[in-house]
C-alpha cells in the first residue's frame, strides 16, 4: 500500500476567493449612479416631484451595491451587521416621523 492510500485525512476544502473584478464593477456602477445624480441636477429641466424620489432612489442604490459588495454583506456570517443596520434604519425611521408630527401638529 502507498502512503497516499494510508493518508486518514479530509480532503482539503479550497475557498473560493471573490477576486477584484466585483469591486471593479461596483465601483464603476458608484461612479454612474452619482455621475446620474449629479447630471439630473445639474442640467435641470426636471421637476422637483421627479427629481426628490430619483435622487432617492439613486442613493439607496448605490448604498446597497456599497454595502453588499464593499461592506460584504451579502456574504455568510454577517447576520448581525445586518440587524443593527436595519434596526438603526427603525430608529431613524421613527425619529424622522416623530419630528414631522411634532412640527405639523
Amino acid at each position: 500500500m502507498s502512503a497516499e492510500q494510508h493518508n486518514n485525512e479530509l480532503p482539503k476544502v479550497r475557498h473560493r476567493t471573490e477576486g477584484p473584478k466585483n469591486h471593479y464593477l461596483t465601483f464603476i456602477a458608484s461612479i454612474l449612479l452619482t455621475m446620474f445624480a449629479f447630471g439630473a441636477v445639474m442640467f435641470g429641466g426636471m421637476s422637483k416631484a421627479f427629481l426628490l424620489p430619483f435622487l432617492i432612489i439613486m442613493a439607496l442604490v448605490q448604498s446597497i451595491f456599497q454595502l453588499a459588495y464593499w461592506m460584504h454583506m451579502k456574504d455568510r456570517g454577517h447576520a448581525f451587521p445586518i440587524i443593527g443596520l436595519a434596526f438603526g434604519f427603525i430608529i431613524a425611521l421613527t425619529a424622522l416621523a416623530a419630528a414631522v408630527y411634532w412640527v405639523w401638529w
